[in-house]
Order: C-alpha cells, then sequence, then structure tokens
C-alpha cells in the first residue's frame, strides 16, 4: 500500500513538473501555479478546520500578511528570496500567535468573529499604513533572483512546486505524529484531550501558529507569482473560498486540499467556458457513479443516499449541454454546486471517494511488548494513602453536589464510590480530575494538592480516568486513540518529527509497540485499525479503558465501566480490573452493578445527596440501613 502511494505521488509530481515544458501556455502554467500556492494555505487551514475542529475567518488576512513582508522587504531593502521567505513565515506566525492566544479562549461563532475581525483589521491597515505597503497603490514585484538569475514563469513554477512538495511532507508528518494525534483527539473531545495529559488551549495554539505560518509562506509566493499585491485581494471573499476549498475537497487529507485548491481557481474558469464546463461536469458524473457502484458492491453505502450524488452530477453534465451561455447561469450554477457538496458530501469529494472505495489505512505491528510491559509505572507503590479528599464542597449556584465529603483511598486497593443517581458520584470524578474546581476543601494526590492544577496537569502526575458517558475520539482508530493516551512518552520536537530523525522514529516505533500491547491487554488487538466511533458500545468502554492506561497511572478512575456490557463482557472486565490492580495500579470505581462491586471492591464509600452516609468493607455497607434506604427508598 505505501509503495503504492509513493508510486502514485512520484507520477503526480512527475505530471506537474512536465506541465509547463507540455503547455508552454503562460496562462494555463499561472493557474496551477496559482493552484498550487492555495493549496499550501490548504494545507494549514485544515490543521485549524479539519483536526482541531475551529473556525478561522481570519486565514486571508495572515495570508496577505506573508504577501506584503515579503513585498515590504523587496520594495525597501531588495531582499533575496532565501530572506523573504523565511521572513514571511516567522511574520505570519507571530501573528498567528498573536491571534491566537485571545481568540482560541472562546469557541464557535465568537472564534469565528474574532479571526473575522482580525482579517478585516489587517486589510485595513495594509490600505492605510501606506508609509510602508504603499497603500492602495500596492507593491509591484519582480520574479526572484536565484543565483544571480531571475527566474522566468517556468522556472518559479518549479520553485513553487518545490515549495509545494515540502510544504506537503512537512504537513504530512506532523499529522501523522503525536502532534498530528493531539490536534484530532481536540475535536473529538476536549475534555477527554486534557484528560489525556494533551492540554486543549495549548495544542489549539500550536496548530494556530504551524497554519499562520504556512498562510505567510504561500502569501510570499503569491506576490512574486503574481508581481502586484494590493489590499483589496486579502478580503473576506478569500477566507470563505478558502473555507469552501476544505470542505468541498474534504478535510484530514492533503489531497483533499489540492482538490479544494484547484475548485476555486479552476471552477470560476470553467463557468466561464462553456466547452470546459460541460466536459468538467461529464468527468465528475463519471468519477462519482465508479465510486458509487463500488461502494455499494462492497456494501459501504445505503442505495438512497448514493443516488443522491449520482442523481445530481448527471443532472448537472446533462444541463450543462442545455445551456447556451454561462453568462446568465454561472453564479446560480457555482452557489447549486457549493449546496450540494456541503449538504450531501459532508465529508468532501474525497472523502466520499474514500468512503466508498474502503481506503484506510491500517496499523502494521512494529515490535511487541506484553500487556504487563505495558503499565511502565506500575509496580511497588508502597503502602499508605494515595489520595485524600478532606471536607470537599462542589456547590452550583444553590445546589450542593458534594457537602463536605471526605475520602481516603489507600495504595493497591480497589476502593468502591456508588449511590444512586444523582448522588454526586461523577461529581467527584471530575473534582479528582480538575475537571470542576471545588468550592471549598482539599484534594490530595500522592502528597501534592490537586486543588487549582489543570486537568492536563493532573492526568501526567499520575489520575487516568474514563467517563460515565464515553469520550472517545470517534474519528481516530482504536490504535490512534491509545497512542493520544502515551502522548507524554513522545520527546521529539518539531524538527525531529519533519526530518524524521532517529529519536523521533524510535520513540514512535517503541510506542506503538507498546499502544497496540494494551489493546491486546482489554482484548481488542483485532481491532486496532477499527475507528472508534464503529466499535460496539462495550468494546468502546473496554477501549477507554486501554486509553487511561496509556497514561502510566497511579490511580485509575473507571466511572461505570460495567455499562453496557453483556455477562460474558462483564466477566471479561472483572479479570482486567484484577490484572490492573495486581500491576499495582491502584482504583476508584464507580459501579451502579452490585455484583460488581461487591466482588471487586477492598473498600466502599456510599454517596447520597452529596453525601457520603456509609463507607466499609463491601459487606458492611451492603448491610447499611441508610444505603438500603438510600437505594431501595425509605418505605422499603
Amino acid at each position: 500500500m505505501k509503495l503504492s502511494h509513493l508510486a502514485l505521488g512520484v507520477l503526480a509530481v512527475g505530471a506537474l513538473a512536465a506541465f509547463p515544458v507540455a503547455s508552454g501556455n503562460p496562462y494555463y502554467i499561472h493557474l496551477v501555479e496559482t493552484i498550487m500556492i492555495y493549496a499550501i494555505v490548504l494545507f494549514g487551514l485544515d490543521i485549524v478546520v479539519g483536526y482541531t475542529g475551529q473556525v478561522s475567518l481570519g486565514h486571508a488576512g495572515l495570508f496577505g500578511i506573508g504577501a506584503y513582508t515579503a513585498g515590504t522587504l523587496v520594495l525597501k531593502l531588495s531582499a533575496p528570496l532565501w530572506i523573504t521567505l523565511p521572513a514571511a513565515i516567522a511574520v505570519s506566525a507571530v501573528f498567528g500567535l498573536l491571534l491566537a492566544l485571545p481568540a482560541l479562549r472562546v469557541t464557535g461563532p465568537y472564534l469565528a468573529m474574532v479571526t473575522l475581525a482580525f482579517g478585516t483589521i489587517v486589510q485595513i491597515l495594509i490600505n492605510e499604513m501606506s508609509f510602508l505597503t504603499e497603500g492602495p497603490m500596492g507593491i509591484t514585484l519582480t520574479k526572484p533572483t536565484v543565483f544571480g538569475r531571475e527566474l522566468d514563469e517556468t522556472e518559479y513554477y518549479w520553485l513553487v512546486l518545490a515549495v509545494l512538495i515540502a510544504s506537503l511532507i512537512f504537513v504530512h508528518r506532523v499529522l501523522r505524529s503525536q502532534l498530528g494525534r493531539a490536534f484530532e483527539a481536540l475535536r473529538g473531545s476536549p475534555v477527554a484531550s486534557d484528560c489525556m495529559g494533551v492540554s486543549v488551549y495549548r495544542y489549539k495554539v500550536y496548530a494556530f501558529v504551524i497554519s499562520a505560518a504556512l498562510a505567510g509562506l504561500a502569501g510570499s509566493l503569491y506576490a512574486y507569482s503574481e508581481q502586484y499585491i494590493s489590499p483589496n485581494t486579502y478580503n473576506f471573499e478569500l477566507t470563505v473560498l478558502f473555507l469552501l476549498a476544505i470542505i468541498m475537497g474534504g478535510r484530514k487529507t492533503r489531497t483533499g486540499a489540492l482538490l479544494g485548491a484547484a475548485i476555486i481557481v479552476m471552477l470560476p474558469k470553467l463557468l466561464d467556458d462553456l466547452e470546459m464546463f460541460r466536459i468538467g461536469a461529464v468527468l465528475l458524473a463519471v468519477i462519482v457513479a465508479i465510486s458509487v457502484a463500488v461502494g455499494l458492491k462492497r456494501g459501504k453505502l445505503q442505495p438512497q443516499l448514493a443516488a443522491i450524488p449520482v442523481v445530481g452530477t448527471v443532472l448537472l453534465a446533462v444541463i450543462s449541454y442545455s445551456l447556451d451561455s454561462m453568462t446568465d447561469w454561472r453564479l446560480s450554477i457555482f452557489g447549486l454546486i457549493t449546496l450540494f457538496v456541503v449538504y450531501y458530501l459532508q465529508d468532501g469529494i474525497v472523502g466520499f471517494v474514500r468512503n466508498a472505495l474502503n481506503l484506510r489505512v491500517r496499523h502494521q505491528r512494529d515490535g511487541s511488548a506484553s500487556g504487563a510491559q505495558a503499565l511502565t509505572r506500575a509496580g511497588a507503590q508502597g503502602e499508605g494513602e494515595l489520595l485524600k479528599a478532606s471536607s470537599v464542597l462542589m456547590q452550583f449556584g444553590g445546589l450542593k453536589a458534594l457537602n463536605n465529603v471526605d475520602l481516603v483511598v489507600q495504595r493497591g486497593s480497589i476502593h468502591g464510590l456508588i449511590g444512586p443517581n444523582g448522588s454526586g458520584k461523577s461529581t467527584m470524578m471530575n473534582v479528582l480530575t480538575g475537571i470542576y474546581q471545588p468550592t471549598a476543601g482539599t484534594v490530595v494526590f500522592a502528597g501534592r494538592t490537586v486543588n487549582g492544577r489543570t486537568s492536563s496537569d493532573i492526568a501526567l502526575s499520575g489520575i487516568a480516568r474514563t467517563f460515565q458517558n464515553v469520550q472517545l475520539f470517534g474519528e481516530m482508530t482504536a490504535l490512534e486513540n491509545v497512542l493520544v493516551g502515551l502522548h507524554h512518552s513522545f520527546r521529539s520536537n518539531l524538527l525531529e518529527i519533519t526530518l524524521h530523525l532517529p529519536r523521533y522514529l524510535r520513540e514512535d516505533r517503541e510506542q506503538r509497540a507498546r499502544a497496540h500491547a494494551l489493546l491486546d491487554f482489554v482484548g481488542l488487538g483485532e481491532l486496532a485499525s477499527e475507528e472508534a466511533r464503529n466499535l460496539p458500545y462495550g468494546k468502546q468502554r473496554l477501549l477507554e479503558i486501554a486509553r487511561a492506561l496509556a497514561l502510566d497511572p497511579q490511580l485509575l478512575l473507571l466511572d461505570e465501566p460495567a455499562a453496557g456490557l453483556t455477562a460474558p463482557d462483564i466477566k471479561e472486565l472483572l479479570e482486567i480490573i484484577r490484572k490492573i490492580r495486581d500491576a499495582g495500579v491502584t482504583v476508584i470505581l464507580i459501579e451502579h452493578h452490585m455484583d460488581v462491586v461487591m466482588t471487586l471492591c477492598d473498600r466502599v464509600s456510599v454517596l447520597d445527596f452529596g453525601q457520603k452516609i456509609a463507607e466499609g468493607l463491601p459487606a458492611e455497607v451492603q448491610a447499611n440501613e441508610k444505603v438500603i434506604e438510600a437505594y431501595l427508598g425509605g418505605g422499603a
């Protein structure tokens, strides 16, 4: 599979490199050059939109900053290419950081508005700062000079192609590394990311800065390509086109970014040329029909849903041959195509084809490790208290979800935390892991106070958890979910990842072997390549446990792990929890299956309406009148 991908890549690069020689037409050379430059922007924008799930409307501004950095340096200092390109990357990255630090503290439409305001401000500043940017007059450039020779259109095309390939390799390697998995985890579940030691805010900022740097690089190339830049180029319309390109091409794929760039550059041209539009419509209909036919044969598509894109593209091709002119119809057709792709192909064109053809990555095992070896921090942890919560009060308005609760957990034990629905069990879990900061009281873990620390810091100190409502990274495979839990084990930096230096390659190989071992530990070894959202509910519960164990925890919090499991699965779960305890990991168990609690737990605490009403050995708690009354009611 890898060899076939490499061969296709080499063929694609060869075709692109040969295009200007075969074409000989400066107009078409410039058109493909623009597609490649836009693709570099989209590689970066996809990190923010496709992977972290943020909506940025400021990338046209960052694109403009890169263009004007290069243009201003050429205008004022006659700077050479080897200075203007790095400067554009650096300046855009700094502006991206300045934008990200405040903007990424908000989400959804608020983030979109902040980034839109940034893009508008950039355009205004470029227009008004005439002493630096020449204002509305714009800046005129020539093609760059390399080794004393000014590049012609074809030579500059090859330079852009080389930068495109370098950018593609950079982005691909970053997104396949621990950084890419961290970015994607943010989209899947920010809460779970924090509880896996991946700081949501920090990695959102990282993603935005990398994205801004790529936008700046593309902007500088665009300035040389157009040989003239003006403020009106970097407007809201350009930002919308960038977003449309990601949506239409397909997020989380470099092929989708390339296709999206081609669409936003070529579609307006096709809509101006009726014959070209007819050819394009027919080709699209054929590609979609073939993909759907294969998808139906493999059982990957439902006939009703598959019919919609086929009928839509065939109608488009038919309509194209019924038109005599595009002048009155181009905007309507552009809008209909956009609406069709956004509504019916929500994974974009590449995503649709990939799903139809069942193209997915299969994870190969590299190295081996046993489940016991995977729990590296486990083992001689000593005896005595591991966690002590004193007088914990958690108040939401007038409601006391926890009311002066004390909890002491001994090392090496399985401590049950039970109570009726709404008694405060999950609230206590959230307090212990930093999701909630208690209104009053203290929590001490391994001799260190938990209060005031972030969830990611607490997770890295040795507290891992699962969730009452499963919080997996649904679009990531089972193996990738566990690798997010192993994020703390990687020490390699961005340079080592980009260049595939030995330390990164060794870490990646070792941690993948360890992730496979953890999946084997919970009985999911054969499902490593399956997306988490496609797993049965019971298997998702087990995957959460494997991911939590990847943190090397001293304390594991299990929030109703038996929920949704069948009787044989529960029996298997009991064995897994015992193995975890035998490996030296202390467990706090919330569970409504009383047989599980009574079988596993060394000690049990009972909550009711936010207060601790009983604590002791399982048999003692089971016979406690207050506990019986809480579960069965006062009239029992």
